[in-house]
């Protein structure tokens, strides 16, 4: 696999050193404030109903008799995971349908910071035209990545399997943060969301590498409320550095072939 992770890890921690420039400082603010939101939102919402969550879910698994209640300790661990996995994606879903529109008006003035030849539309109206497109990439990415996420689920119960299924969730995570992301400026150069994971396949371990870390720092309070628009930044920079070359080079053999 080509690529290297130690690289693109880097484009996220870049990201993250990127936010505070005064250029694009602006453009940051409602991405952060739709993921405070939403995950403050999420978190209230599981404390508040997370045991009950938990004891319907192990209900619904395990037949009410009583020699099987010993059962309830071995499963509630799991399906208290399966309950926090549920809801952080549920909300990451959301948040990100939300703030698409302003990430991708977010991507393209970081772009047009980096290169200064990206031509863009300013203010409110830019963004409001942004919302259909941006949506419906969106979707596309809930497409690819529902029955995916079902498969998996089904792996993870099923036994020796289930073994390596903690890794698998872990790389599938990892993949996932990195078509999120990278979407954005590659949505905004007009990059279709099919060559978008061929170019990504092509740099495997470069874009395993950024979705990894983006995926670690979600799981870390206070930073993961910051890490969307850092992603955001850092999947930009990952395209123009990487990326744009590659997609004009495509583009050139086809209309040579």
């Amino acid at each position: 696999m080509k690529g290297n992770p130690v690289r693109g890890a880097g484009y996220l921690l870049r990201g993250l050193q990127m936010l505070p420039e005064k250029e694009i400082r602006p453009f940051v603010l409602v991405p952060l404030l739709t993921n405070i939101v939403l995950f403050v939102s999420a978190i209230w919402l599981l404390f508040s109903n997370f045991s009950g969550w938990v004891d319907q879910l192990i209900k619904a698994f395990l037949p009410d008799w009583e020699w099987l209640q010993f059962l309830h300790y071995v499963l509630w661990p799991l399906m208290a995971v399966l309950v926090i996995i549920f809801v952080y994606y549920s909300f990451s879903i959301v948040a990100n349908i939300i703030a698409a529109p302003f990430n991708g008006f977010l991507s393209e003035k970081v772009e047009k910071r980096l290169r200064g030849d990206v031509l863009t539309d300013e203010g409110w109206q830019a963004v409001i035209a942004l919302i259909p497109r941006t949506i419906a990439r969106e979707l596309s990415k809930l497409a690819y990545y529902l029955p995916r996420v079902l498969f998996l689920l089904v792996l993870s119960f099923v036994p020796v399997i289930n073994i390596i299924a903690p890794f698998l969730w872990l790389l599938f995570g990892a993949w996932m943060m990195a078509i999120q992301y990278c979407d954005y400026p590659m949505d905004n150069n007009k990059v279709s969301f099919k060559k978008m994971k061929l170019m990504l396949k092509g740099d495997r371990l470069t874009s395993i590498g950024f979705g990894g870390l983006v995926q670690l720092g979600m799981m870390v309070p206070i930073l993961n409320l910051i890490l969307m628009p850092a992603a955001v930044v850092g999947a930009t920079i990952y395209w123009v550095e990487a990326h744009a070359t590659v997609e004009k080079d495509l583009d050139q053999k086809y209309l040579e072939s």
